[in-house]
């Protein structure tokens, strides 16, 4: 049987040819980083399903890294969803120049791109095909100049779609955090997640549990609003550690609505934070 390259080779086309011969392994697909960026590792945070706190997740890890004197940015990949600009208060639009568009900044230093940051109506919804999504996620890698970063956190869309899948193999990723919650159908959602972090060669850094229980106010009981934990059990089959269990907290909530959510402590995500600086 001819290989698959025997085509071009015959027909001299064949880029591997004076290499000695065609390469019938995987190509990368990795996209070139804007020239005028220099990135130093690169964080998803991922999940299996929507309404689990994952950007509230990305949020707090960039500010909780800037706040150690890291420089950060936060590529918003959830095209049709974006909520940092909104955490951050920042509105578009975002300058544009002949070496790419800039991000913007936020009170602490943070820097963000995401669509809402390039729209005219913030409040527009984004209809688009799924090619179009995935390219200007790559765009974002491509045609943003980030500058000198220690950290790019991509807040990733939930699921295992297009845009994970394109994230995952076009931007050097270095490890993801899986965000869940309490319900115990999310140990089959978190293992889809961490399956196709798996499948691509993706580093699971480890989980994170959000609205693990609500603290009374008057007492001080922890209060297990959506159930049991199964977080302990899930992790243990992956062979991977939960990096924080947090609760629901009204108060980092009024900061993101207000725009303000640098100012938010998360100090349930001490061991993420920690193992993501032992990356540097």
């Amino acid at each position: 049987m001819a290989s698959s390259c025997d085509g071009c080779a015959s027909a001299g086309n064949c880029p591997s040819q004076e290499n000695g011969g065609c390469s019938e392994g995987p190509q990368s697909m990795l996209e070139t980083l804007n020239e005028y960026s220099s990135i130093k590792k690169v964080i998803g945070v991922v999940s299996g399903k929507g309404g689990v706190g994952k950007s509230f997740v990305t949020a707090s890890l960039a500010s909780a890294m800037r706040k150690k004197g890291y420089t950060v940015g936060i590529l918003d990949a959830d095209i049709t969803g974006p909520s940092i600009p909104k955490m951050y208060g920042l509105h578009g639009p975002a300058v544009g120049s002949e070496v790419g568009v800039c991000p913007i900044e936020a009170a602490d230093g943070v820097k963000v791109m995401s669509v809402n940051l390039l729209m005219d109506d913030e409040e527009a919804p984004v209809i688009w095909r799924g090619p179009i999504i995935a390219g200007t996620v790559k765009q974002f890698w491509t045609d943003v100049v980030w500058g000198d970063l220690d950290y790019l956190f991509v807040d990733m869309p939930p699921g295992t779609g297009d845009v994970p899948l394109t994230v995952f193999q076009s931007i050097p990723v270095d490890g993801i955090v899986i965000v869940t919650s309490p319900q115990e159908l999310v140990q089959l959602i978190v293992k889809k997640a961490y399956n196709m972090a798996a499948m691509m060669d993706i580093p699971v850094l480890g989980i994170i549990e959000n609205y693990s229980y609500l603290v009374c106010p008057d007492c001080g009981k922890e209060i297990q609003v959506f159930g049991e934990s199964h977080v302990d059990e899930a992790a243990a089959a992956m062979g991977l550690p939960v990096l924080g269990k947090m609760p629901l907290d009204p108060a980092s909530a009024e900061l993101a609505d207000s725009g303000i959510f640098y100012k938010a402590d998360n100090i349930y995500l001490e061991k993420a934070v920690e193992l993501i600086a032992e990356l540097s």
